[in-house]
């Protein structure tokens, strides 16, 4: 382990710590508080590790870390609301016209519909390119569980994407030869 870090080199990681930030949480404000809660952590720590990938992976853990901390905090909190009897979930529909956003939205909603495990894994090594084996050593499992992880979670993720019933809007290209 080396010394500080600095700013330059935390901001090449941004990109992919907020994929996996949003991967795991699911919501872009709390992916942003992640991402920023990770770089002060980061910006803060004396001991850094030199090696880049192990760096990087170094990064992924402390905001891994901290959505756990996030999770746990909110459970706790959750409990006190649930008993409140005014407690009320309100949904917002999300209206979209582009092809691309209406699969981005489609894929994102089946993120949310896998378990915490399943979206951490998918979050690392899909969304964040990460290999099985810098997973494994974020995670802190061996590279079979990673594998296995990751096969399971994408069927899971193809499964409710069958069975969606969100279909492609036809574009206006499409439209105008109708």
């Amino acid at each position: 382990m080396g010394g500080r870090t600095d700013r330059r080199r935390i901001e090449n990681y941004i990109p992919r710590l907020y994929g996996y930030a949003f991967s795991l949480s699911g919501d872009v404000h709390d992916a942003h508080d992640l991402v920023q809660e990770t770089a002060v952590k980061a910006l803060k720590s004396a001991r850094v590790p030199d090696d880049e990938p192990a760096y990087r992976a170094w990064l992924f853990k402390i905001l891994r870390n901290a959505w756990l901390d996030l999770v746990r905090r909110r459970s706790r909190r959750l409990a006190v609301v649930e008993n409140d009897p005014d407690y009320e979930t309100i949904g917002t529909p999300v209206w979209a016209h582009d092809d691309s956003l209406i699969s981005s939205l489609t894929v994102k909603r089946c993120l949310t519909k896998l378990s915490p495990a399943h979206r951490e894994v998918l979050g690392l090594v899909d969304v964040s390119g990460f290999s099985y084996s810098e997973a494994a050593v974020i995670l802190d499992v061996p590279v079979g569980t990673v594998t296995s992880r990751v096969t399971r979670a994408r069927n899971a993720m193809l499964g409710h994407l069958a069975s969606g019933n969100v279909h492609q809007f036809p574009t206006n290209r499409r439209m105008q030869e109708a």
